[in-house]
């Protein structure tokens, strides 16, 4: 299904839709916290791949199967490998630093794939974004120099890298999400795509998969259904609204991160990660401040 045959949808609703989507994400992302810490983040993702895969092929049933075209296909498979190298690293991050540090690491993917956009179509990266970087690059310096402040000791500086290089993929996953989105529907997205990373975790299985603990499965489950119904909202509302606009949602998930580790984990919000977030967040919304410009290179490039 193309863009010019979907129903037109207020701006309003699809941010609306969006924002939701983000929330039960960042639901999911305490939740998967809490069970790399148990089982580890190799068979956290495995089992709860499992769940995904049960759960998008129930929905791609229930709206009626049809063939994916060969393009939404490839858009599966690449956004399926995507995902799941973007995953690994950022729930692996996720077990060693706060929940707010993570999430205000990975505000830098905006600006990155404004980047990765301007380059899939061979433009000039414009004075805006390059000032955009570097006031995001001012505000994760912030947040290393809080994290070397507070002595979290090595094991932490190593899961803020790991954070960063998973924002790197997630700028690339948000173009994908868009080209995706014009090209298939969030079941067929849903239900194929986690069939993907199934199977790229799936070939590690012989020598790291481990049968989960009793008191391990209901939270798997919680969490395969969170990201499930995040997935769909997300792929519903990328579909009928600019991606560049829709972008800006992510911003809510700090507080969400800020509420969720402090509740379930204790974790406290320092100066420095408040202050190196609100730094990114405003050279995010000052590099997309033209987003109709944003939603035209996303719209090219599909």
């Amino acid at each position: 299904m193309d863009a010019a045959s979907r129903p037109v949808v207020p701006v309003g609703i699809a941010f609306l839709i969006a924002a939701l989507g983000i929330g039960l994400f960042s639901v999911m992302d305490a939740v998967m916290k809490g069970l790399v810490l148990a089982i580890g983040v190799y068979n956290t993702m495995l089992w709860r791949s499992m769940g995904n895969v049960a759960l998008g092929g129930a929905a791609w049933v229930a709206v009626g199967v049809r063939r994916p075209s060969r393009r939404a296909l490839t858009l599966h498979v690449a956004r399926g490998v995507v995902t799941c190298a973007m995953a690994l690293l950022f729930f692996w991050g996720l077990a060693r630093v706060p929940m707010a540090q993570a999430i205000a690491l990975s505000y830098i993917a905006p600006i990155l794939a404004l980047i990765l956009a301007a380059w899939w179509l061979k433009e000039r990266i414009s004075l805006r974004t390059i000032v955009a970087v570097a006031a995001a690059s001012l505000g994760i310096a912030t947040i290393f120099v809080g994290q070397a402040r507070t002595a979290l000791g090595p094991d932490a500086f190593n899961g803020a890298l790991a954070i960063l290089a998973s924002a790197v993929l997630y700028a690339g996953n948000l173009i994908l999400t868009r080209l995706q989105s014009l090209a298939a529907r969030p079941a067929e997205t849903a239900c194929l795509q986690s069939l993907v990373i199934l199977c790229l975790l799936a070939l590690a299985a012989p020598w790291l998969a481990h049968v989960p603990p009793v008191g391990a499965l209901p939270p798997l489950a919680g969490a395969a259904l969170l990201a499930f119904a995040s997935m769909m909202l997300l792929s519903w509302a990328y579909a009928h609204g600019e991606a560049g606009y829709l972008a800006m949602t992510e911003y809510t998930s700090f507080v969400y991160a800020a509420v969720l580790g402090f509740l379930i984990f204790g974790e406290r919000v320092s100066g420095y990660t408040l202050a190196g977030a609100v730094v990114i967040v405003a050279a995010c919304v000052y590099a997309a401040r033209r987003r109709d410009i944003a939603a035209q290179t996303l719209e090219q490039a599909a």
